[in-house]
């Protein structure tokens, strides 16, 4: 009897600890930027700064639109950087569309620690930067892609933007790592990237592309968005998994997507 309740003890202070540990500790797992990033503007780009309401002065790539041409606003996934970045948007650049790559704080050697609230914070101030520097919103195609989905979801539901492109996006975090970490509660998940619930309320035109092999972020997640926002252009892509938009038919599905927008 006494080795039952010393068992059961352990065992909950073992969950305790546990869930202390997932809760304090989750968003250096969520949140894994690369240690290796460029510290110079690579080809094509200009190295610029963006300035946070909350005070952090964070370095993003950028390259103007060709005469008649979009500005792609892009926001790449937790594991990525601005290298990444440039490989997603290939295709768009080649067409002459404009890029305004961000990087978030705490990744590619910019100042604080990433979170939702944080990210929401970068992407404003991005934002910001293109419309002081002449590129007006309505002339905007944010795209986001993975965790991106989040600020570029954010961004399209506070401002007039040209057009709202998800790639490989999210409905949910708590969905996602509930799929990768099915003992892990809801309410356990700190940020939340509840993209699903902003989706109905953004005004601009939407386009959904998602592998339908992806195994990271499910295509259940496709499903979701597209139920909320029934006149949403889809586009499932065959065999593709979660690195669909580094993939050269995804980039060119973007890129005619983009430009047949007015």
């Amino acid at each position: 009897m006494k080795f039952a309740v010393n068992l059961l003890v352990f065992l909950v202070v073992l969950a305790l600890v546990t869930t202390a540990l997932l809760y304090t500790q989750q968003r250096r797992i969520i949140f894994p930027a690369p240690r290796d990033y460029p510290h110079e503007a690579l080809p094509g780009f200009r190295l610029v700064h963006t300035q946070t309401d909350d005070g952090l002065r964070l370095s993003a790539f950028y390259r103007p639109a060709a005469p008649g041409r979009k500005t792609i606003l892009f926001f790449h996934g937790n594991g990525d950087n601005m290298i990444g970045a440039i490989e997603a948007t290939r295709g768009p650049a080649a067409a002459g569309h404009g890029l305004m790559l961000v990087e978030y704080r705490g990744y590619g050697g910019n100042p604080g620690s990433p979170g939702e609230d944080g990210l929401y914070r970068d992407a404003e101030a991005a934002m910001r930067w293109l419309g002081e520097a002449g590129v007006a919103a309505d002339n905007i195609a944010v795209v986001g892609n993975s965790i991106g989905s989040g600020p570029a979801t954010e961004i399209a539901l506070r401002h007039d933007v040209a057009a709202l492109i998800l790639v490989s996006g999210l409905s949910d975090l708590p969905a996602a790592v509930r799929r990768q970490a099915p003992f892990a509660p809801r309410w356990l998940v700190r940020d939340r990237f509840d993209n699903l619930s902003k989706l109905r309320r953004v005004k601009a035109p939407v386009f959904l592309m998602h592998g339908d092999a992806d195994t990271l972020v499910t295509p259940d997640h496709l499903d979701r968005l597209a139920e909320a926002r029934p006149d949403a252009t889809v586009a499932r892509v065959a065999g593709a998994g979660h690195e669909l938009a580094y993939t050269a038919p995804a980039q060119a599905i973007l890129t005619r997507w983009v430009d047949g927008l007015r």
